[in-house]
């Protein structure tokens, strides 16, 4: 069966960054509905329409294509007090910015901490960066009506959110 619209696609891969180094991995098979429902990135997707089993590919994926462009904009230094004791490099908090009348949520992971201040930057991890996606197809099959209401694949015990 070939990768078309409303397929459920079965992959392992593998994401680099351009000096080569391993950012990614799978070590069991994911899998993603094909055809515009978001579940892989798009560029991905384009690259493996009309493949199928055991089909290999190597895609270059630009930041805009990814993560999105680092924007300096969501690195936040706030007042130490504002977090809590036990605080440290690498942790996570969920934090808004004020847009007019709305709030943007994002996820804030802390970069830097003094006595007197904590550094957040709410950019993903991967934001800015090239990648390369190394991925070979393992299994292609029709999507199920449940899958395709849902918008996303469901795995062997029937469903997966």
């Amino acid at each position: 069966m070939k990768i078309a619209k409303d397929t459920v696609v079965s992959m392992r891969y593998e994401i680099f960054d351009v000096d080569g180094s391993l950012l990614d991995k799978t070590e069991e098979p994911i899998s993603y509905l094909h055809g515009g429902y978001d579940g892989i990135f798009p560029t991905v997707e384009e690259a493996l329409q009309g493949k199928e089993v055991g089909a290999c590919l190597n895609v270059r994926i630009k930041p805009e294509d990814a993560f999105g462009e680092y924007e300096h904009d969501l690195v936040r230094v706030e007042p130490r007090n504002l977090f809590p004791e036990e605080i440290t490099i690498g942790m996570q908090f969920e934090g808004g910015v004020e847009d007019g009348d709305e709030e943007d949520y994002s996820l804030y992971t802390v970069v830097d901490i003094t006595d007197e201040e904590v550094t957040v930057d709410g950019n993903h991890p991967l934001a800015g960066k090239i990648l390369d996606f190394v991925g070979v197809v393992t299994d292609v099959r029709a999507a199920t009506p449940e899958e395709l209401e849902h918008g996303h694949s469901h795995d062997a015990s029937g469903h997966h959110h």
